[in-house]
């Protein structure tokens, strides 16, 4: 493309986005939109599964041993455990620790001090690879001979894997959605423009202009709004992600949440809004245009 050729397609499709200053608007806004709420679906997604890789690696199960086995006993069922698919981990603890580690929780309070470590029973703390498995690794470990019962926060993985899932699926859905409603607002905007030059077009047509000349100022103002709404989406997902992040930092309630700091994603984010950006703004220009080249 010669430089001359760049500078006139550029200030035509400037031009356009002046000449339909509404229209230029509604279609940044419908991107910015469309982007943000894309994005913080993602990146609720995105939380959600790093909560989960968090909740795995702390995520502790108690198998109480029956406490009718002397300790060389309950050590002796520890191969039987680790044998059990899913098994990351398994640490024996004994009643005194057990006690040890009862009475370090109530911050040494008198108490306690004296209870004997006989009212507690032996147990393994186990790690699991996937606690999306958890429940059927429980029902393995409660049918090892020499285990009395098991103690799992089975409801708290089950509501993770159910908001990762539900998260994911809205995300997915919204993203297609947002996309062509985008892509049809800044269609339409960019027909209005080949619409009022719709006769230039066709003098330029039947001169010889190729279709790409014609195309191609078109294509940069799509360009300019995808772009545009880009950047003023990146800003405000950080802004709103901060914010909702600080939140949720402070919220006791909300502990479990592994929230990630955006400048770690924000190359990625703004990589992925850019493109998205560019998809819509080309994509709704060369739309737009199609049906005004058939002269």
């Amino acid at each position: 493309m010669k430089r001359c050729n760049f500078g006139y397609f550029l200030a035509e499709g400037i031009r356009g986005i002046f000449i339909h200053g509404v229209m230029s608007f509604a279609a940044v806004v419908s991107t910015v939109a469309c982007l943000l709420i894309m994005g913080s679906f993602t990146l609720v997604a995105v939380n959600v599964g790093a909560s989960i890789v968090n909740w795995e690696q702390k995520n502790e199960i108690l198998a109480y041993v029956d406490d009718t086995l002397s300790e060389n006993d309950a050590r002796a069922i520890e191969s039987k455990i680790r044998a059990i698919p899913n098994v990351l981990e398994c640490t024996f603890i004994t009643r005194e620790q057990a006690m040890e580690n009862f009475v370090k929780d109530k911050a040494g309070d008198s108490l306690y001090r004296d209870l004997p470590a006989e009212i507690l029973r032996h147990r393994y703390s186990i790690r699991l690879e996937n606690i999306e498995d958890m429940e059927t690794t429980v029902a393995q470990i409660e049918k090892v001979q020499g285990i009395a019962s098991v103690n799992a926060l089975q409801e708290v993985s089950n509501g993770f894997m159910t908001v990762r899932n539900i998260v994911g699926g809205v995300a997915i859905i919204l993203i297609i959605v947002l996309l062509v409603v985008s892509i049809f607002v800044i269609s339409n905007t960019i027909r209005l423009a080949t619409y009022a030059r719709r006769e230039e077009i066709a003098i330029m047509k039947m001169v010889g202009a190729t279709n790409w000349f014609i195309r191609w100022p078109f294509i940069y103002e799509g360009l300019i709004l995808g772009i545009l709404g880009a950047v003023i989406a990146f800003f405000c997902q950080w802004g709103i992600y901060n914010a909702i992040g600080g939140a949720i930092s402070k919220t006791d309630t909300l502990s479990l949440f592994t929230v990630i700091p955006f400048r770690s994603m924000a190359l990625y984010v703004g990589e992925i809004f850019l493109g998205t950006g560019l998809v819509i703004g080309v994509g709704g220009s060369l739309l737009a245009i199609r049906k005004f080249l058939k002269v």
